[in-house]
């Protein structure tokens, strides 16, 4: 048996005469960098708002498979993308915010566990930030380093259950943001936001759920591209672990409370509920080098994913413009809980990156036609550059794709 507890040696246990303690840390840390039971309570606390959900009328879900077969119909016949991983078709499943939340832990796993590892290096930076030496001599410090350390997974458990319980509870479908899931024919549709969001802007209910439909199969057969699916993994799997700690952030915040002012402790919940300054995350210099690769992939998606749904909805669904203004400008004025989760993953979706997108497709488009558009997909070497999606001529050129006079 290794002699190696949950803060290394046996001999430097910051615990060693608090059993209750060590026992807890080691109970916390059972799970891995992760305590995946926090994440899902804390999601579910949110996404419902510790109300009850009620089940899923059986008539939506019918709609909603007629609706998928008319989106699915359409996208087919004005792209060249397989809308479907396995040929048989697809399925739009409506579903409540805690069954989409835990559908969506489970096919981003992945992802999640490469952010904690990194947010976790913020937890080790802050535990040791004075030295190994200044911590020996100070018992007091000791221990709470070590309290950090124990309870690393439960805060990064929070923090994961955070960030999908606010998307629970805005999200419409699958591909809110543009990040794959495992190939699958099912598509999640969150029918209780979506329902919500015409109620309050007063839009026809049938034609909403349309065109989220058509929104979540274009989104679906772009990114189940191989190629494209692939590529996209991997940026965001670089880019949310390669946060670097600000060993410093977390002390110089605390430090400007006044311990004597009773009026401070009100502010202490909002300081201990910004994940960026408890775990020490900053965005690194490996993170920004990436940035440019993955603004220029999403540009891609999003501005040929709207392209196609201008060209199918125009005639398709009859209120089409004014679910478009709405939701498009619903999509760019996030509240700050929904940009900090783009932003951890560095998906800013700002007016300015889909104004970008559209630029590009339209350039693409008055050089050398509509058809142009579908060597976006063909394979990897296709991808514009980000250089490229600001001067769409010099993608033109660089894939041989002569513009028209």
């Amino acid at each position: 048996m290794s002699d190696h507890g949950p803060f290394g040696p046996e001999g430097d246990d910051p615990f060693k005469g608090i059993p209750l303690f060590g026992d807890l840390a080691r109970m916390l840390q059972q799970q891995g960098p992760v305590n995946w039971d926090a994440a899902r309570q804390l999601a579910t606390s949110i996404a419902t708002e510790g109300v009850s959900e009620p089940n899923v009328d059986p008539l939506d879900r019918i709609q909603l498979e007629q609706l998928a077969r008319v989106a699915e119909l359409h996208v087919a016949n004005v792209t060249t993308l397989p809308t479907s991983t396995t040929g048989r078709g697809l399925s739009i499943v409506p579903v409540t915010r805690s069954m989409w939340m835990q559908r969506t832990l489970d096919a981003h796993r992945r992802l999640f566990e490469s952010l904690a590892g990194s947010l976790a290096g913020g937890m080790r930076a802050v535990a040791s930030e004075d030295g190994p030496d200044e911590v020996i001599g100070d018992p007091m410090a000791k221990m709470l380093g070590g309290i950090m350390q124990a309870f690393s997974p439960v805060v990064l458990g929070m923090t994961v259950g955070s960030l999908l319980g606010h998307l629970a509870k805005r999200s419409f479908g699958q591909y809110d943001l543009p990040i794959p899931r495992p190939p699958s024919d099912e598509l999640l549709v969150l029918l209780a936001n979506v329902d919500e969001f015409g109620e309050e802007w007063s839009l026809p209910k049938d034609d909403l759920r349309l065109w989220v439909c058509l929104h979540e199969v274009t989104h679906h057969a772009v990114l189940s591209v191989p190629h494209v699916r692939v590529r996209m993994q991997s940026l965001l799997e670089r880019y949310v672990a390669g946060f670097e700690p600000d060993p410093n952030a977390f002390e110089s915040r605390l430090g400007d409370l006044d311990a004597g002012d009773p009026a401070a402790l009100n502010k202490l919940p909002e300081l201990l509920g910004d994940p960026e300054l408890l775990l020490g995350a900053i965005q690194s210099p490996a993170q920004r080098e990436l940035l440019p690769q993955l603004d220029a992939l999403v540009a891609v998606i999003v501005g040929y994913v709207d392209n196609v749904m201008d060209r199918i909805g125009e005639g398709l669904i009859r209120s089409y413009g004014m679910l478009t203004e709405a939701l498009r400008r619903r999509r760019v004025e996030a509240d700050p809980s929904d940009r900090f989760v783009e932003r951890l993953f560095g998906l800013e979706l700002t007016r300015a990156h889909y104004e970008r997108a559209t630029r590009f497709v339209d350039g693409v488009v008055e050089r050398s036609g509509i058809e142009a558009l579908e060597r976006l997909w063909i394979s990897e070497r296709e991808l514009p550059t980000p250089a490229e999606i600001d001067a769409p001529g010099l993608w033109l050129a660089r894939i041989d794709l002569p513009a028209d006079d």
